[in-house]
């Protein structure tokens, strides 16, 4: 095991070591449809139905989603590296070209292995983040999907 000395380097490396699930959140600011990938995404409770999310506080889709209260995890499955990119990209539409359905406020990919729409119950400080909890108003999964996963700085899937 290699030990540092816990600087910002060293914990990320550390953490990278973390396997994720590869998620896109999404939300809307006005009409424009707004998202980015996330790997910072947890269920939280059965009772009520929740789960969290951790959007850095410089990123305008923190903005975004405290001020239309509602966002979307897009759960990518395997295959999805290039819509993981695109989402992780700074430019101005994102969107372009990707399939959506937005029966809930907000933009869910058609192409997600799973999919939940919450609506913010409370956003809460988390250092240079903020932890939004969401009341899960709908959710939906394939049965055939396999998780897109990141690692150590690379996407990757499960074993079979």
């Amino acid at each position: 095991m290699v030990e540092t000395l816990g600087t910002t380097v060293d914990f990320r490396a550390t953490m990278s070591r973390l396997a994720t699930a590869v998620s896109v959140i999404t939300t809307r600011s006005g009409s424009t449809p707004i998202g980015m990938t996330a790997s910072a995404v947890s269920a939280l409770s059965l009772d009520p139905l929740q789960l969290l999310v951790c959007i850095n506080n410089h990123l305008y889709t923190r903005t975004a989603i405290a001020e239309h209260g509602r966002f979307a995890v897009n759960v990518l499955g395997e295959g999805s590296e290039a819509l993981a990119r695109n989402f992780a990209a700074s430019k101005p539409d994102k969107f372009a070209g990707v399939d959506t359905i937005d029966d809930h406020g907000v933009p869910v990919l058609k192409d997600a292995i799973a999919a939940v729409v919450c609506d913010v119950a409370a956003a809460l400080p988390g250092g240079d983040h903020t932890i939004f909890v969401g009341d899960v108003s709908h959710c939906a999964h394939r049965t055939d999907g396999r998780p897109l996963l990141y690692f150590a700085g690379s996407f990757g899937t499960l074993g079979t």
